[in-house]
């Protein structure tokens, strides 16, 4: 399989979740061996690439760091890369932080749909693993596996009487782009004022998150996309996190209770364990 770009440039304006700061950015098609690099046109151009190197804070999202300069909640955007094959972007923002949108990575599939895909003449970089890898930290576990394909599996379980267990599954080669990506993110009403107090969802709306009232239910209007959309959206977090390799895994990634800090994590275990 040859690495991808898009055919024509996209461009998005919205809100970011966590700073609530008003932000365009534009997807840019660039060349082969790019990879995804954030660049802050508001900071001189400091440019940041998609890498595990770069993780800074992972307090309810992933955010990539250097030099000072930050771009925030890049986990849906690298999510929908990975689940549609874009393996080089030059993403430009004026603003700290990735919009939110609807709180899933729907948005980012339409526009990767319309613009096209660029077929690019080089192989798109692949990751055997020779063995297994776990990674743990509390009550939360990361297993990677040797595997012919990629694939994702997810456990959640928040003990929650409205969410319940839930559990989702995603293998490469399967739809992406419906099963996945409008899955959207979520909180309980109950944590907003905590949230908030630490200067975080600044952004946030039943617009773009699904927030849940414990124990009596979904404040939102709209209906559920999928009964365990929870999980699929820890899933959809999960490939973004992932992403942040560098390189497509040949593995079978299993995940109960991910969460950024511990996604993020386990990969930078990974890549050292196995010297990645």
């Amino acid at each position: 399989m040859n690495q991808h770009t898009l055919r024509q440039p996209c461009t998005f304006r919205g809100t970011g979740l966590h700073t609530g700061c008003d932000v365009t950015m534009q997807l840019i098609p660039a060349p082969a061996g790019h990879g995804i690099v954030f660049e802050r046109t508001d900071r001189g151009g400091v440019r940041i690439p998609a890498m595990a190197a770069c993780v800074g804070s992972t307090q309810r999202s992933t955010s990539l760091v250097r030099g000072g300069v930050e771009v925030v909640t890049v986990e849906h955007l690298l999510s929908a890369c990975a689940g549609m094959g874009v393996d080089n972007l030059l993403v430009t923002l004026d603003a700290p932080e990735v919009p939110i949108l609807d709180g899933s990575a729907a948005s980012y599939v339409a526009a990767f749909l319309e613009a096209g895909l660029q077929e690019q003449e080089a192989p798109r970089r692949e990751i055997q693993l020779p063995g297994p890898f776990e990674y743990a930290f509390g009550d939360s576990l990361i297993r990677f596996e040797p595997a012919d394909c990629y694939t994702l599996a997810v456990e959640i379980d928040f003990h929650s009487q409205v969410i319940g267990t839930q559990t989702a599954c995603f293998t490469e080669g399967e739809d992406y782009a419906s099963q996945i990506a409008p899955c959207r993110t979520f909180c309980f009403l109950q944590e907003v004022e905590f949230l908030r107090k630490n200067n975080l969802i600044k952004g946030g709306s039943l617009d773009n998150a699904l927030v849940i009232d414990e124990p009596r239910g979904y404040l939102n209007d709209t209906p559920l996309h999928f009964p365990n959309e929870c999980a699929r959206h820890k899933l959809l977090d999960l490939c973004g996190d992932l992403a942040l390799v560098g390189a497509r895994l040949k593995a079978r990634v299993t995940a109960v209770k991910p969460g950024h800090s511990v996604n993020t994590a386990a990969v930078r275990a990974l890549m050292a364990h196995f010297k990645l």
